[in-house]
């Protein structure tokens, strides 16, 4: 206790600036123009009108909002064995073992050494031994303790470093495990919605061969020109070139989420994902803006940077002073072992010391000055990650309410598509226009379906993208992975 209550009083004053975290963000508004207080809606899927909910906190299971039952269940698994989330929990242990032995330094270092040697003196030399004897056995058991004061605060400043990286790795951990939610999200939305695209792909497919089986009838009948039925070959053969690229994007995706949750590719994962199996969030909760520098992982791991780079400034300058040192030593010392430690053989030593840096040819003073300019390039590189990050949820708030627009006018896009279609089958029927008008007419119906079904799909990604830019939800966390709490992967 005593040498603690030393170490600290030494160490109370500390060289280099103190750490002051940065100050909250004075930010009142995500966006400069007032958002709308609900975004627009349709009756296509996904097209519910979504209110935004100032000041309300994000769940910490966030994506539960989306009442999706196998994506909570990937998520879980992925949560559980994805290497990345094992990889920054070890990290993390790394860098909190690293922290406690760097605190050792606040106290002496203390060994033992016992030693044993057989020696003969040299005649014409003076004999060791009051026996005088030339040939003897000598055994030497000893302690020695050294210690140097951290006066300047060298050693504190190193300590508050690695205790500053720890946090730094603390919310990477964070931060990876934020970006495997949001990637799983996102992955299955995107397999939904290529799910969709494909399956209106095959429904355009067979009615493109029915309509071409129908016109060769014709053709054979002589009702017909033999264009009519070469345009329809073309359109049937340009459909079917859309589901070779959708499905090899479907395969894409599921390769995507069966690597989320830490499986080979042999092992695909058993949950499927559909649209009509999302549910789109009414009620999106959204952080006030003043919070966001305290829930963004990155903006956290950059002021720990921060806080590691003013404790190095610390460090250099401690560098360029006196270094003060003790040491002391103390044992026993005998010819025979049995009489190692009787009385009369004892020795011991007490030195102090001290260690000014005269000349380094103008390294120490460099050191110094790299530190002072690495903290100013950190400062620098923290203000750049808050920036980014309110950009990022202002991205997110500008598409929640375009997409929800596209959506609108997607899913009213092709109702009219759908109606010109079923008017230009009548006319044709009636003979009022040539198939090349009926042609046209499905074409038009074709892309507006495929356009309504991403227009759905960005909805739910506009979304999760939210989320994830507003933190993630972290901090309402109950499970958080203490570094304590980590266990390696069994072999």
């Amino acid at each position: 206790m005593l040498l603690a209550g030393a170490a600290i009083f030494l160490s109370a004053c500390s060289v280099g600036p103190d750490f002051e975290r940065p100050k909250e963000s004075d930010a009142t508004a995500f966006v400069a123009q007032p958002l709308p207080a609900a975004t627009a809606a349709s009756t296509a899927q996904g097209g519910e009108a979504q209110h935004l909910e100032p000041g309300k906190d994000i769940p910490a299971q966030w994506w539960t909002m989306f009442h999706n039952a196998p994506l909570n269940a990937l998520i879980a698994e992925a949560l559980k064995t994805n290497p990345d989330i094992a990889s920054a929990r070890a990290a993390l242990k790394v860098a909190m073992e690293n922290a406690r032995a760097q605190q050792g330094t606040y106290y002496p270092s203390i060994s033992a050494g016992f030693g044993a040697s057989r020696n003969l003196n040299a005649v014409p030399l003076a004999p060791t031994l009051n026996s005088g004897a030339l040939l003897y056995n000598l055994y030497q058991a000893q302690l020695t303790a050294d210690w140097t004061l951290d006066i300047w605060g060298g050693n504190r400043r190193a300590v508050e470093a690695l205790d500053a990286q720890t946090e730094a790795q603390r919310f990477q951990l964070e931060a990876v495990r934020l970006a495997l939610t949001a990637n799983v999200v996102a992955n299955a939305v995107q397999e939904a919605s290529l799910r969709a695209q494909i399956r209106a792909t095959d429904e355009i497919v067979k009615a493109e061969t029915d309509s071409l089986a129908i016109l060769r009838r014709q053709e054979q009948l002589g009702q017909i020109a033999g264009a009519d039925v070469a345009a329809q070959e073309a359109a049937l053969a340009q459909a079917q070139a859309t589901l070779p690229p959708l499905q090899k994007q479907l395969a894409v995706a599921r390769d995507a989420l069966t690597a989320l949750a830490g499986r080979l590719p042999g092992a695909e994962i058993e949950q499927t994902f559909e649209l009509s199996s999302l549910s789109l969030p009414e009620d999106v909760p959204l952080s006030l803006p003043s919070k966001l520098v305290e829930q963004r992982p990155d903006i956290r791991i950059a002021e720990a940077n921060l806080h590691t780079a003013s404790a190095a400034v610390g460090v250099a300058i401690a560098n360029l002073l006196p270094n003060f040192t003790i040491s002391a030593g103390g044992g026993n010392v005998a010819t025979e072992f049995s009489q190692l430690f009787t009385p009369g053989g004892a020795f011991w030593t007490v030195a102090g010391g001290a260690t000014q840096p005269l000349f380094e040819g103008g390294t120490l003073l460099h050191k110094t000055r790299a530190a002072r300019a690495n903290l100013d390039e950190v400062a620098a590189q923290y203000r750049s990650v808050v920036v980014t990050a309110f950009q990022n949820v202002a991205d997110s708030l500008h598409a929640l309410n375009s997409d929800a627009d596209l959506l609108k006018a997607a899913a009213a896009s092709e109702h009219a598509a759908g109606t010109s279609l079923a008017i230009a089958h009548r006319q044709l029927d009636l003979g009022s226009i040539s198939y090349l008008g009926l042609l046209n007419a499905q074409q038009t119906y074709q892309q507006a379906v495929i356009a309504r079904i991403q227009a759905e799909a960005d909805r739910y990604a506009d979304t999760a993208a939210l989320f994830q830019a507003l933190g993630g939800g972290w901090w309402n966390r109950n499970d958080v992975v203490e570094a304590d709490a980590y266990t390696p992967p069994k072999e």
